[in-house]
């Protein structure tokens, strides 16, 4: 079974008016999983390309996938007060909302995966279980200097930092990307609630990251302060390169179907 076709995106608004941009593929009658990417990524680069969409609806599965505000083809802002960890768990209501879906199953990676937590916690009734894929305690750009990274879109100055840099270098390389939207999103999140083992949702999780991943050892830290949380090491992956697992895809299938919702 191949990807399926890229379908035209349908705008949802959100509460400050901010259009996101979502992608439905399968039956609306079958349980939806909704799809929310990482950073300076998109929902058809996450999800459709790298197989996830295709194996959820081989599975019966209704999907949605989002552009998260600033990425994709969702309107883009540049005050960093538009992107609170608040405002990105509300975008997901706000989609919940205008599909008219009571319940789902979430699925999100690395900056998807933390706004899943939040969204997890803030609406437990809206979202039945959740896999949660490369998602560390705390804020992980933190390091994300963004002084060098302005100084870099504003003229092409290198940043010293490798971090800074090196995430500069994959947003500026995927199409449709607005650097400037995405230095202000990091902005906006800094100081702002984070996941921690303190925090944790009560739904069902499986915490998914990859035996390469730096990450990996504080994302044991969250599942096992879960309540219901359960652990799926990805062999033989980063935190870039996870999402096109087939094992993770595997997984995070059969996870799902052990917890069904009823919508």
């Amino acid at each position: 079974m191949p990807n399926p076709p890229a379908p035209q995106p349908r705008s949802v608004m959100a509460a400050d008016g901010v259009a996101i941009a979502t992608y439905e593929f399968g039956d609306p009658d079958a349980s939806t999983v909704l799809l929310v990417h990482g950073f300076a990524s998109s929902g058809l680069g996450n999800w459709n390309l790298t197989g996830w969409v295709r194996d959820l609806l081989r599975a019966g599965r209704h999907v949605i996938a989002i552009d998260q505000r600033g990425h994709g083809a969702s309107d883009k802002p540049h005050d960093p007060a538009s992107y609170t960890m608040q405002i990105l768990a509300d975008d997901v209501l706000a989609v919940l909302d205008t599909f008219l879906l009571d319940e789902v199953q979430y699925v999100g990676y690395s900056l998807g995966a933390r706004v899943g937590w939040k969204a997890a916690r803030e609406y437990p009734e809206r979202i039945t279980t959740a896999v949660l894929g490369g998602i560390p305690d705390g804020d992980p750009l933190t390091r994300f200097q963004l002084d060098e990274a302005r100084r870099f879109i504003a003229g092409g100055i290198a940043p010293d930092d490798r971090l800074t840099a090196t995430y500069l270098q994959m947003a500026a390389g995927i199409p449709n990307n607005d650097l400037a939207a995405l230095v202000s999103l990091v902005e906006g999140m800094r100081d702002g609630e984070q996941p921690t083992v303190d925090n944790a949702p009560s739904q069902p999780l499986l915490f998914a990251t990859g035996s390469d991943d730096r990450i990996i050892e504080k994302s044991r830290a969250l599942c096992a302060a879960s309540p219901d949380g359960t652990f799926f090491e990805i062999p033989d992956r980063n935190h870039f390169n996870a999402p096109t697992s087939r094992e993770f895809r595997a997984a995070a299938v059969a996870f799902l179907e052990a917890h069904p919702s009823d919508q």
